[in-house]
């Protein structure tokens, strides 16, 4: 079983009311924000890291990797 934990903020009374009336529910909708926040900036991580590769990976000669590749299945 997961561990939860809780995690609380303020919103305007006006919002609270107007997602009563729309039947929203905040422990949802914030689970899904929370949740994209994080993907996105995991994924952003992991372009900065690309970047900072980058002259270390145009080094790399396809072809050659492919054809290493190739070689390491036939020798199984």
């Amino acid at each position: 079983m997961s561990k939860y934990t809780t995690v609380s903020t303020k919103i305007p009374q006006e919002l609270k009311e107007k997602m009563k009336e729309l039947r929203i529910k905040p422990s949802r909708l914030l689970r899904k924000a929370i949740e994209d926040e994080i993907r996105r900036r995991e994924a952003e991580k992991v372009k900065e890291e690309i970047e900072r590769l980058r002259p270390v990976l145009d080094k790399v000669n396809i072809e050659e990797v492919v054809k290493g590749i190739r070689e390491d299945r036939t020798r199984r």
